[in-house]
C-alpha cells in the first residue's frame, strides 16, 4: 500500500463510509477505493475555486442588475454562469440549490410567472425579455445567496467517487440529448458558454482519474482525449473575441455535427464508472 497523508486516510475513511460498504466487499474494493483517494481530494479543490469564482463573478453581475446597467448585466450573465456549468457533474449532492440556481421555467406550473422560478434563467428571462433590471433585482439578490450558500457547503460535502466520475458522463449525456436544442439558454441564446464550461468539468474529472486507467487500457484513454479535443475544436469554430457566436447563427447540419461529437464522448466516458471498478 502506498503512503499517504493524514489528509487523504480522513478522505479514504469518508469514501469508504458513503460508498456503504459492509465488511465481505470492504476488502474487495479497498484498493480500488483508495487509488481513488487522490483524485477525488484534488476535485475537491477544483470545486472550491470553483465556487469561489462563482461568488465573484455573481456579485459583479448583481451589482450591474442594482445599478440598472442592462447592457452590462447581459455581458456578464454567460460569463458568470460559467464555474457553475464546469461543476454540474455533481449537481445532484446539492439538488436543492440547483433547483434554486439552474431550474429552467419549465419546470413550474406558470413558467416564467411562476414566483418559484429563481436563479439564472429567471435572471436571463429579465434581461433579455422583460428588459427591466428592477424587476428581477430581489431575484438576483436570491442568486447571490444561494452561491454564497453553496460555497460554504462544499467544504463538508462528500463526493462519492462514483457520483463524481458517473455525473461527467450524464452531463455530456445530457448536453447532447437535450441541451443542444438550445432549450437551456432560450432567452439569451448563449448556450455555447455552457457547452464549452460542461466539457471542461467533464474533462476535469477525466483528467483526474486519467493515471489510473492509463497503464492498463491506454487505448481508450486515447480514445476519450481523442473525444474531447473533437468537441473542443468543433466548439473553438464559433469562438469570437468576446465569447461565442449567439446559438441561432449555427445551423441545423452544424448542431447535428455538435450533437454527435458530444454523444460519442458521452458513450465512451459513460463506460469509466466501471473501468474504475465503480460499478
Amino acid at each position: 500500500m502506498r503512503m499517504m497523508t493524514l489528509k487523504q486516510a480522513l478522505a479514504t475513511g469518508t469514501l469508504l463510509a458513503v460508498a456503504g460498504l459492509g465488511a465481505p466487499l470492504l476488502a474487495a474494493t479497498q484498493e480500488v477505493t483508495l487509488d481513488l483517494v487522490e483524485p477525488i481530494t484534488d476535485y475537491k479543490l477544483y470545486v472550491s475555486d470553483r465556487t469561489a469564482q462563482l461568488v465573484e463573478d455573481t456579485g459583479a453581475l448583481v451589482a450591474a442588475i442594482h445599478a440598472g446597467d442592462l447592457e452590462k448585466a447581459k455581458a456578464l450573465y454567460a460569463p458568470t454562469r460559467t464555474s457553475y456549468e464546469e461543476i454540474e457533474p455533481i449537481a445532484e449532492l446539492f439538488a436543492d440549490l440547483d433547483a434554486s440556481i439552474d431550474a429552467r421555467a419549465d419546470d413550474y406550473e406558470t413558467a416564467e410567472k411562476d414566483p418559484a422560478f429563481t436563479g439564472f434563467h429567471r435572471i436571463e428571462y429579465g434581461l433579455w425579455v422583460e428588459k427591466d433590471t428592477a424587476a428581477i433585482a430581489g431575484y438576483a439578490d436570491r442568486l447571490m445567496a444561494d452561491v454564497k450558500d453553496l460555497d460554504q457547503r462544499i467544504a463538508a460535502l462528500t463526493f462519492p467517487p462514483e457520483t463524481v466520475v458517473g455525473g461527467a458522463a450524464a452531463l455530456m449525456e445530457e448536453v447532447a440529448a437535450s441541451k443542444v436544442s438550445g432549450e437551456e439558454d432560450r432567452y439569451s441564446r448563449t448556450d455555447l458558454w455552457d457547452f464549452q464550461a460542461n466539457t471542461d468539468g467533464a474533462k476535469k474529472v477525466f483528467e483526474l482519474v486519467r493515471p489510473l486507467i492509463e497503464p492498463t487500457d491506454p487505448a481508450f484513454v486515447s480514445t476519450v482525449q481523442s473525444n474531447f479535443d473533437d468537441v473542443d475544436q468543433t466548439l473553438a469554430h464559433y469562438r469570437t473575441a468576446n465569447g461565442f457566436e449567439d446559438y441561432e447563427e449555427l445551423s441545423d447540419q452544424d448542431r447535428t455535427l455538435l450533437s454527435a461529437r458530444v454523444n460519442t464522448l458521452a458513450e465512451d466516458l459513460s463506460t469509466l464508472r466501471g473501468k474504475l471498478g465503480l460499478d
